[in-house]
């Protein structure tokens, strides 16, 4: 399978406060190449998202804004592309807001959500929490709630269920933005 996997962290409970972003490019799935920055979300940080991804303020100040990092990126999003990210529909609104709030019209995508596609391939697991499915697929996740590690992971995933199970059965899950 070719894919991205993307995943992005918010300064606070806002979608359009992304403070970080990662995509993983995979072709044939492996992972061919990676793309990591932290964004200026030009926001104020919550307590709460910074005790969970550990960035701050002082750590964007000098950051791009998503206006700045979407030109470098932009061409991943062409219509057919398929985009894999665990909760898809947080990371989806959080590109749409971002992109949103500068006036930059959402491309159209196709995405696959790992963590619908654990809940029906991996049924008994205990929750389908990014750190559980990983595990029980012995994919790495080096530091949770690091964009570039919860991306690679999410790529991760899809790529073992895509082994186990088939192109066809990913394909029904795939839907459009």
């Amino acid at each position: 399978m070719n894919f991205v996997a993307m995943d992005f962290e918010t300064a606070n409970h806002y979608p359009e406060s992304a403070c970080s972003l990662a995509l993983v490019m995979v072709r044939k799935n492996k992972i061919v190449d990676r793309f990591y920055t932290v964004i200026n979300p030009q926001m104020p940080f919550d307590a709460r998202n910074i005790q969970v991804h550990d960035i701050t303020a002082n750590d964007v100040k000098d950051a791009p804004t998503m206006a700045e990092v979407w030109p470098k990126i932009k061409d991943l999003y062409k219509p057919g592309m398929l985009v894999t990210a665990h909760n898809a529909r947080f990371d989806t609104n959080v590109m749409r807001q971002s992109l949103a709030r500068y006036d930059i019209q959402e491309p159209h995508y196709l995405v696959v959500d790992t963590l619908q596609s654990s809940k029906l391939f991996e049924p008994n697991l205990p929750n389908h929490k990014l750190d559980t499915v990983s595990k029980a697929l012995n994919v790495e996740l080096w530091h949770h709630h690091n964009a570039l590690s919860d991306s690679e992971a999410c790529a991760g995933i899809l790529i073992a269920q895509n082994k186990k199970f088939g192109d066809d059965a990913i394909k029904n899950l795939i839907y459009q933005i």
